[in-house]
């Protein structure tokens, strides 16, 4: 088959530009309402998109002036948006710094068997005290430490998802046996972050485990991806700065014994469109003239790890930031923010347009045939293999995009034209269903004797 893009639709809210709820299309109270993330839903897979995607914290961010907070529960209102698509991938974000490895497994799981194998776990280890201290933390653990939980908390849900061989199930009603009790797998896990004895409450699912997926850039996150992550969602500026993290990936993937192909890099892009370049320019201006600067300066100086009062909205950001290595969260976004000044001289006021879009992900104005090109650039180029679609504004600038840049994409052969026969979200990412451990193992064991 002819290499396609992998489209993933990033949801959030009223769109990703911050300013995206003051404007008059906008509804104040979309980010509560089930039947706005239905329609969005739809319109993704109207445009044969392999999956849509829910970020999430277990904390408040900030205070409630900005935009729209709070959000609802990723896995409940996925398991709501199954029963009104059919086609689509749904990946939820979810903490390995603040779940248990079995309920988390459970619930994965159970959203894999209700949606016919549609589900996706991106995996954070989450950053910040304020999150930490919602569960009798007092601050964050270190960057390594929660890794190093977050390699332990997989390798637990691993096994839970393996802890039922796919024909376990017997269902003899003549003999009254159900299951087969020799396929049942314990984990009986001892660890140092976890102790997980029993096998899961709920049978293998139709992809055996959730399509894996992790949005971390540091080089912590960048191992753990090599080891892990089937589908990374990330952030570059450039293309050249694109080119060198998918060849990096790439390279650590293969170093770690896993098939490159096997991950699939999906940077993030805000497209705001126009007919003309000059009209995309203008409807990027009236995001922008929406912004109050005061509340991006506070997000600014929490990432940057500064005492509020201390950035001048019409200054360049101050000398002497610490390294990326001094930084215990997000350090990758936290890297490339400060990059993304330097390397053009932004004053503060005007990093925030810059930032006020996508958090540090590509926005690009232009037509839809500049947008196209873009794409296909990138992923022509070794720069994706695929693209985290993150509208500014919701529902229209996803409308816009399935309406007339999916076209484009389609006649270029870079995307399929309808589903087809395959169902779930590892068939659509060119991926294989895993094996599950104990089968292989037991073949292997006959295979030596």
């Amino acid at each position: 088959m002819t290499r396609q893009l992998h489209l993933n639709a990033f949801l959030m809210n009223t769109g990703h530009h911050e300013a995206s709820w003051r404007l008059p299309e906008s509804d104040p109270y979309a980010h509560v309402d089930l039947a706005h993330y239905v329609g969005l839903a739809r319109i993704a897979e109207r445009g044969t998109f392999d999956s849509l995607f829910l970020a999430d914290s277990p904390q408040l961010w900030g205070g409630v002036a900005q935009r729209p907070s709070g959000a609802l529960e990723p896995l409940t209102l996925l398991t709501a948006l199954a029963t009104a698509t059919e086609h689509i991938g749904l990946i939820a974000t979810a903490s390995t710094s603040y779940n248990a490895p079995y309920n988390l497994a459970r619930r994965f799981a159970s959203l894999d068997i209700l949606s016919g194998g549609r589900a996706g776990w991106n995996i954070v280890t989450t950053a910040g005290a304020e999150a930490a201290r919602n569960f009798g933390v007092e601050d964050e653990p270190a960057h390594a430490d929660r890794y190093a939980r977050a390699a332990e908390f997989l390798d637990v849900a691993l096994k839970l998802w393996d802890s039922w061989e796919d024909d376990l199930i017997v269902a003899d009603k003549a003999a009254g046996v159900w299951g087969d009790d020799a396929k049942l797998h314990p984990p009986r896990h001892r660890g140092p972050y976890f102790s997980v004895e029993g096998a899961l409450n709920v049978p293998r699912s139709p992809q055996g485990y959730p399509l894996l997926v992790q949005a971390g850039s540091s080089e912590d996150g960048k191992r753990f991806a090599a080891r892990y992550a089937e589908a990374v969602f990330t952030a570059q500026q450039t293309l050249a700065d694109a080119q060198a993290f998918y060849a990096g990936l790439k390279s650590l993937t293969r170093a770690a014994g896993r098939d490159p192909d096997h991950i699939k890099v999906l940077p993030g892009i805000v497209p705001v469109l126009g007919s003309t370049e000059a009209e995309a320019r203008a409807n990027e201006r009236v995001l922008e003239e929406h912004i109050v600067h005061e509340h991006g300066r506070d997000r600014l100086e929490n990432l940057l790890r500064l005492e509020p009062g201390t950035l001048d909205l019409d200054a360049e950001l101050p000398s002497g930031l610490p390294p990326e290595s001094e930084i215990e969260g997000a350090k990758s976004r936290y890297t490339l923010v400060v990059g993304l000044a330097r390397r053009e001289r932004l004053t503060v006021r005007q990093l925030i347009g810059r930032l006020g879009g996508g958090r540090g992900h590509l926005t690009f104005a232009g037509t839809p045939e500049q947008v196209a090109d873009a794409i296909e650039a990138w992923f022509s180029q070794g720069a994706a293999d695929g693209f985290n679609i993150m509208p500014a504004l919701l529902p229209s600038g996803l409308e816009a995009f399935v309406e007339h840049v999916v076209p484009l994409l389609r006649a270029r052969g870079l995307l399929r034209t309808e589903y087809g026969p395959r169902r779930t979200l590892r068939e659509r990412y060119g991926l294989p269903r895993p094996a599950n451990r104990y089968v292989t193992d037991r073949t292997s064991d006959l295979a030596t004797a």
